[in-house]
């Protein structure tokens, strides 16, 4: 890599994101190791890039550690950092700010998705087991009650063991809970159109078609990014082809799932929900969805949070000091792959 004009060996930095973002991620600690590895411009963040200071820094910046919050970067902004190599983006998708002209003046990016990824599959896996013991229902009716039911008298349908578990889309969070579910007695199926049965066998689930999992799941968790083609992917129909007392765990975007045909699956008491994000996020105070005891609904909180978002700092420092060694990235976003990404 270049050396600054001291002769300081480590690539010019700088931290692009929002400052509340910047507060969140990046600890005392954290700032201390990116600093070891890159000569990293002094706080603040830069928030705005078309401030004097912010085009002060850019003109010698090589690479931007960026995160939730940071402005695109444009044309105009690329003319404000000639120098600007690589991207470091401490959250998963990219799409808010890494523009066609990054990739035309072959600046590389890469992600923290998969980082992001394990808290996401954590819940997923917890809201499983959870729900396949009703675990949340009972609690509210023993809150309610009082009094502890018979368990020798519990249904044959409570239990996880044996149930089969649809996951939508081979993601990265969609492959992380595949493996976090492996040692449990569940069966596993997968639909994603992208996925050979030889690549699903060797993920150890089997590829079905898109009916067939809505079919024969006892829970269906939804992996799939929110894009164009997958706008309302989990349509009327599927919904209606789930089983009674089947499990819609949704941690994707709320736009993938008919709402509508949902509530109304919902409301009538068919299925079961467990939804970190809903269209629109957040429901309306007067929604339906509120007041069913079949639903359990998050704030948007599967993702990285507390403590989490040290992960997300440890990987950026990471893939900087990769860059910075020469070795390339470890997480890289490719252009070509982007039509498939969240």
């Amino acid at each position: 890599m270049p050396t600054t004009a001291s002769g300081d060996p480590r690539p010019r930095a700088a931290l692009a994101m929002a400052s509340d973002t910047a507060a969140a991620v990046f600890d005392a600690a954290a700032l201390d190791a990116l600093g070891r590895v890159c000569a990293l411009a002094p706080l603040p963040v830069i928030a705005d890039f078309t401030t004097a200071r912010a085009r002060a820094v850019l003109r010698d910046v090589e690479v931007l550690v960026t995160g939730w919050g940071c402005p695109p970067l444009d044309a105009d902004v690329l003319d404000s950092a000639p120098q600007l190599r690589a991207v470091v983006h401490t959250a998963g998708s990219v799409r808010g700010h890494i523009t066609e002209e990054c990739w035309a003046r072959g600046i590389e990016v890469s992600s923290a998705a998969a980082a992001n990824a394990l808290p996401v599959a954590e819940y997923t896996v917890a809201m499983i087991l959870l729900s396949g013991k009703h675990v949340l229902e009972r609690a509210r009716e023993f809150r309610a009650t009082r009094h502890r039911d018979d368990w020798l008298s519990t249904p044959r349908d409570i239990g996880n063991y044996g149930r089969t578990v649809g996951i939508l889309s081979a993601s990265l969070i969609g492959r992380r809970v595949v493996e976090l579910l492996r040692p449990y007695d569940l069966r596993v199926l997968l639909h994603d159109p992208y996925v050979t049965e030889e690549e699903a066998a060797s993920l150890g689930v089997r590829g079905v078609g898109i009916g067939e999992l809505f079919e024969r799941s006892d829970v269906v968790s939804v992996h799939t990014p929110l894009l164009p083609a997958t706008q309302g992917l989990v349509s009327r129909e599927l919904i209606a082809a789930m089983r009674p007392d089947a499990v819609l765990i949704n941690t994707a975007r709320g736009a993938v799932v008919d709402q509508d045909a949902l509530t109304e699956a919902l409301t009538d008491r068919r299925i079961r929900a467990v939804l970190d994000v809903t269209d629109p996020e957040a429901l309306p105070p007067e929604h339906p969805l509120w007041d069913c005891d079949n639903v359990t609904i998050t704030p948007h909180l599967a993702g990285s949070q507390g403590n989490e978002w040290g992960r997300l700092a440890a990987l950026a420092v990471s893939e900087a000091g990769r860059w910075a060694a020469g070795d390339g990235f470890t997480h890289p976003v490719r252009r070509e792959r982007l039509a498939y990404l969240a």
